[in-house]
């Protein structure tokens, strides 16, 4: 192999290296604003939540980062198939990973709106909804480092517990609004904190999809016909 050659490939491979170190660092402050919003939450914490919010710009920042060194890979590098699925998987994931950091913030800035320190009992299931969800973003990050296509379908496996989380504490706090009409405010806001939880969900399931495309050059709808796209023969 040329040496002009090697130096390319290294270089290319240092590039990889970054994107995947900057997506890991998204997820891992995105991880941490969600558990530190529950957290501000469940404990009528202003002062955590409010860090929760100021902390959600350093997630941006990394976006804008892994957008201009993805575009810089791919004008300067022209990967080809495996190399550049990856490059715009990485520029889609941050997008995503960004969206996750602002539904945490979302989180945040409602718990200064909760008027008492008295705790509605509902509020029990959120913690536990959130950690699957962390989980997800967690695993399906672990997963596009490891470029893990099975890993990936194990993370849209646990979306449908997220959703039966966030359809029990629907029931459980639309009955507790009408038998404690004075708790309706409250009782929205953790309706809409739910709503955000299982959005997170729904995100780290699309990261998922992403995942297994990048590792596996095929889309999960044409693995679930049982379509083989990279037969010529088929069809």
């Amino acid at each position: 192999m040329a040496q002009g050659t090697e130096h390319t490939i290294k270089a290319f491979d240092d590039d990889i290296g970054q994107l995947r170190g900057l997506i890991s660092e998204m997820g891992g402050r995105a991880e941490a604003a969600l558990t530190a919003a529950i957290e501000a939450l469940v404990k009528r914490d202003n002062e955590t939540a409010s860090r929760v919010v100021i902390e959600d710009k350093k997630i941006d920042a990394l976006e804008t980062e892994v957008d201009k060194l993805a575009v810089r890979v791919i004008a300067l590098r022209a990967p080809m198939a495996d190399d550049l699925r990856e490059v715009v998987a990485a520029l889609k994931i941050a997008g995503v990973v960004e969206r996750i950091g602002d539904y945490a913030k979302s989180i945040a800035k409602r718990v200064p709106l909760f008027e008492s320190r008295r705790m509605i009992e509902p509020i029990s299931l959120i913690p536990a909804m959130a950690r699957v969800a962390t989980e997800m973003v967690h695993d399906v990050l672990d997963a596009f480092a490891a470029r893990d296509a099975e890993g990936a379908l194990r993370v849209i496996e646990r979306d449908r517990e997220v959703d039966d989380f966030y359809n029990s504490i629907f029931r459980t706090l639309v009955t507790f609004m009408m038998e404690n009409p004075k708790t309706i405010g409250e009782a929205a806001h953790l309706l809409f904190i739910a709503k955000n939880i299982e959005r997170i969900g729904d995100h780290a399931t699309n990261v998922a999809e992403m995942v297994y495309f990048a590792a596996t050059g095929h889309y999960l709808a044409d693995r679930e016909r049982g379509d083989n796209p990279a037969d010529p023969n088929e069809g």
